[in-house]
């Protein structure tokens, strides 16, 4: 099998894994704080023993600089969980997933904030497309408050995992699977006094799809993204993303008979068009480096900077 093919198959795989997510978070029976918790727990565990067994933590290149901006990313990505899978209770599967594709937008705009980048008369038009898209997304109608709260929680997971792919971008020459293991570990102490463990002792087989959530999502999922960024371009990264929200509402629709309305519908390929458009405008020709979920590292299985939007 060709390199760009096998890297194409593992994408594809892996965004598929990503768009079930929904369905095992709330099949799990438990809250969104329980949830992250077990999701950091026993995905540390499968992504330090595939570390451990391909020998990355030998010469691993962290510092503690680096090593902070590691935990600071980890801060902002288990609380971008948090809020993705409260979006999830509050909302629908399929209308958090499409919302919470407008982190590009806010990369931008702290790109433009912290590193005074200028923002393109392009990228302009394109955040304008997206935010008409998200209003007609959003299907808000006066006096109804539960959309409006979980398009809040998912635009609040956008934000803070915009927060951490701009932090874990600064670093370098660390493998994306050791930031991301950082990641996960740094939600054990952070979470735990959120957690209620107590509602989690009587979830029964719900304890089955919060391992899921660890092994699959969190270890076989990223395994296989890092894996494929190395052998993919940039611009095709960033097309076969979009797989993520393409499964996540077909599985939101099969297993929960949720679905997007007419009105609804019509917003989704403007943000999905918007969101494309600005992550290859952002991407340089190279395939170089980007945070986790998106970590960056230049090692040969270092992550692209296209938007992967894996949650």
């Amino acid at each position: 099998m060709r390199n760009e093919t096998r890297g194409t198959v593992e994408l594809t795989l892996a965004m598929v894994l990503s768009g079930t997510l929904g369905v095992f978070v709330v099949e799990s029976g438990a809250s969104p704080f329980e949830v992250v918790f077990f999701r950091c727990l026993f995905g540390a565990a499968a992504l330090g023993a595939y570390s451990l067994a391909r020998g990355f933590f030998t010469g691993h290149g962290f510092t503690g600089r680096k090593l902070g901006l590691a935990a600071l990313g980890g801060v902002f990505i288990v609380f971008n969980w948090v809020f993705l899978f409260e979006a999830y209770e509050a909302t629908s599967i399929s209308l958090a997933t499409v919302v919470y594709h407008t982190q590009p937008f806010f990369l931008v705009l702290l790109g433009a904030v912290f590193l005074r980048e200028r923002i393109s008369a392009g990228k302009l038009g394109w955040l304008a497309l997206a935010f008409a898209g998200l209003v007609l997304v959003s299907g808000v109608r006066p006096g109804e408050t539960t959309s409006l709260k979980g398009l809040g929680f998912a635009l609040a997971a956008a934000v803070l995992y915009a927060l951490a792919t701009f932090v874990t971008k600064r670093i370098t020459g660390v493998r994306p699977h050791l930031i991301a293991l950082v990641q996960v570990l740094t939600g054990l102490p952070l979470l735990l006094p959120f957690a209620d463990f107590g509602a989690v002792g009587g979830l029964g087989t719900g304890w089955l799809w919060l391992v899921g959530l660890g092994i699959v999502h969190t270890g076989l999922m990223y395994v296989l993204m890092y894996a494929a960024y190395a052998k993919l371009p940039t611009a095709k990264i960033a097309v076969l993303a979009f797989t993520y929200p393409a499964v996540a509402m077909g599985v939101d629709w099969a297993v929960y008979g949720h679905h997007i309305g007419l009105v609804q519908a019509l917003g989704v390929p403007l943000i999905v068009l918007a969101s494309l458009k600005v992550t290859l405008s952002g991407s340089a020709p190279a395939r170089v480096v980007a945070p986790a979920p998106r970590t960056a590292g230049h090692e040969p299985e270092g992550a692209s900077p296209a938007a992967t939007r894996a949650a």
